[in-house]
């Protein structure tokens, strides 16, 4: 079965029909197309998206060794006009200086405002090139050609796109919605382990803000989905990009019930902030550990069972993921440290830290009257626990 308002495109494919999610947002609604081997069929996709067949991809180096070149030879093919741009991979592109050194080649190769860039990679080089779509000639249209898994279930759908600032995480950034989404679950081959489990931190996320059935489903069906299972990852993958679909059709900036997508983030931002954006702390890895702390600090609060905290740690441990605090190489600041990199967050509202706080496994809500000093007297004691 496909997961409520999922449709099939059987266009797409000779063989097994692609899963097609809708983004509906008036003009600038997009599809999501999701199925193995769509990167061989770009071309054929991305041609009606195109007033002249002329592109730029932007990838890292990573992306590149595998994928690149097929892309590019598939484009041509289709008679499209290519440049590429190969950027470092890492958290740490998403800076002014890579910004603005990708902005500079994007017209040194003469992309104007008629033109498409196509963003191949995980959710780094979306979110960058994205931006820059969006700031380059006032704004030209972009496609995201997803790599990882975190892409492909969040960052790549729902228009956020940003850069990071040395006081915190995709602080400075535009809502830019691409054209059309090619998840192609077939590139998650080459994906390192680690990379595939951080991805899968935003799949259970999906499961805990909202749907206690998806995040059963995924507790007896992680064995497939580490082992890259494609029947078991496509499914995953439909019912994520359905789920967000939804959410940014009704609140596209972020004024409302979207903000759910957050859950585990203001904690898991912080946590990238204090180890440097870097390879000590993946942003996967982060929300993991903030999820479960969104957990033992909601169950703190009286909100929830404290079994539910032990729940999601388990699960999440068992998709090889940190899960708490001790988990953590290295220096973390105290307490107080963390809430006032937490004050950088971007759902902060006159000061006050928003958080998204949980009942039950499915029952995420927004809260934005936390107390300070219940959540310093929590992350003090969850640090204790490195000592």
């Amino acid at each position: 079965m496909t997961a409520p308002g999922i449709k099939t495109s059987p266009a797409l494919r000779q063989g097994k029909p692609a899963a097609r999610v809708a983004v509906s947002l008036g003009e600038r609604s997009y599809d999501i197309h999701i199925a193995e081997g769509l990167l061989a069929e770009a071309g054929t996709l991305l041609a009606p998206h195109f007033s002249r067949r002329k592109t730029a991809i932007v990838t890292d180096v990573n992306v590149a060794r595998h994928h690149l070149e097929s892309l590019e030879a598939c484009l041509r093919a289709a008679g499209f006009q290519v440049s590429s741009i190969v950027l470092p991979a890492g958290e740490a592109s998403k800076s002014f200086g890579v910004l603005a050194d990708l902005c500079d080649r994007l017209l040194a190769a003469g992309i104007e405002r008629s033109d498409r860039l196509i963003a191949l990679g995980g959710g780094v080089i979306g979110d960058l090139a994205g931006f820059a779509a969006a700031i380059l000639r006032r704004g030209i249209k972009f496609i995201q050609i997803p790599t990882s898994l975190l892409a492909q279930v969040d960052s790549s759908v729902g228009g956020k796109t940003g850069i990071n600032s040395k006081l915190g995480k995709n602080l400075i950034g535009a809502f830019h919605q691409p054209l059309v989404v090619l998840a192609d679950t077939a590139l998650l081959a080459t994906l390192p382990d680690r990379e595939l489990s951080a991805g899968y931190a935003e799949v259970a996320k999906y499961g805990l803000i909202g749907d206690a059935a998806f995040f059963a489903w995924l507790e007896t069906s992680l064995p497939l989905l580490l082992a890259r299972d494609p029947a078991a990852l496509t499914h995953a993958i439909e019912v994520c990009c359905a789920a967000k679909a939804d959410l940014v059709a009704c609140d596209e900036r972020e004024m409302g019930p979207r903000a759910l997508l957050n859950l585990g983030h203001t904690f898991g931002h912080a946590l990238e902030a204090a180890t440097g954006f870097g390879g000590r702390l993946l942003h996967g890895e982060a929300v993991a550990v903030g999820m479960v702390l969104a957990f033992r600090f909601s169950a703190s609060l009286g909100l929830c069972a404290t079994s539910l905290g032990k729940r999601v740690a388990t699960h999440l441990a068992a998709a090889r993921l940190p899960v708490a605090l001790t988990d953590i190489a290295g220096d973390l600041p105290d307490a107080r440290g963390l809430v006032e990199i937490m004050r950088q967050d971007k759902k902060a509202e006159a000061g006050c830290l928003a958080f998204i706080l949980v009942r039950g496994i499915g029952e995420a809500f927004v809260s934005r009257d936390v107390d300070e000093t219940p959540l310093v007297d929590f992350l003090a004691g969850e640090l204790a626990g490195r000592s």
